[in-house]
């Protein structure tokens, strides 16, 4: 069993993260077509640098966070309610026309089991939009022909940092999702990714970045990031 999210906090302090937000802010745009209504429930929002976003398109988001101390960074925005608990004690009184869970899925122990959960908690007409890091993703690909890993599949050291269980691809996502009831009406994939991120903030600038977050919307099952649009299958 992985420890209390607020074991794994620590990894998110900025000088760790500072590529990881850029990338964030840089995907965003292939997401936020398939937002739906005016309210959104942010599921894993760590110190919030989607969150920060999300409140400049939702009339209300709701941010579940099982780390006390990541929830506390985030701003209190006008339009935001903060909540602290884990994912098995959230019992919202209401219901979400958007569910954003953003590299939440691969922390969790029985994945099958909350995406189940999550149906309960969103608008009739509304959608999941469920994103993780790719295995299939070229810089693993390449990581594994370098001998770095045995496979595209086995943790590196910053799955395990993170208190990662998996690391998905496109078809296992899929397979997850539509055991779990849902429909997929989009699947998709952001920034095509080739170095480590050391290497990336060395070498790329953010007009590189763009254009290789441009690129992978044509190769998705390769891309760093996959994600699902999901409603619940009637």
């Amino acid at each position: 069993m992985k420890s209390h999210p607020d074991h794994y906090s620590r990894f998110y302090r900025s000088d760790n993260i500072t590529l990881d937000v850029r990338l964030i802010e840089l995907g965003y745009p292939f997401l936020r077509p398939h937002f739906r209504g005016r309210t959104c429930l942010e599921l894993g929002p760590a110190t919030g640098y989607m969150t920060r976003l999300l409140v400049k398109d939702f009339g209300r988001v709701t941010a579940v966070e099982g780390s006390g101390e990541l929830l506390a960074q985030i701003p209190d925005f006008a339009n935001l309610e903060k909540v602290h608990a884990l994912f098995e004690d959230f019992s919202p009184a209401v219901s979400f026309d958007t569910v954003m869970m953003n590299h939440v899925l691969e922390h969790i122990e029985k994945p099958v089991a909350l995406l189940r959960r999550i149906r309960g908690w969103m608008a009739p007409e509304g959608v999941l939009i469920l994103g993780v890091p790719n295995a299939q993703s070229f810089h693993r690909l390449a990581a594994v022909h370098m001998g770095l890993l045995e496979s595209e599949y086995a943790m590196n050291e910053r799955d395990r940092e993170l208190g990662h269980y998996r690391v998905y691809d496109l078809e296992r996502l899929r397979a997850e999702a539509e055991d779990a009831g849902y429909s997929i009406i989009h699947e998709g994939g952001t920034f095509l990714k080739f170095l480590s991120n050391a290497q990336i903030e060395t070498v790329m600038d953010d007009r590189i970045l763009e254009a290789y977050h441009r690129l992978g919307a044509g190769f998705a099952k390769h891309c760093a990031e996959v994600f699902l649009v999901l409603t619940v299958r009637q």
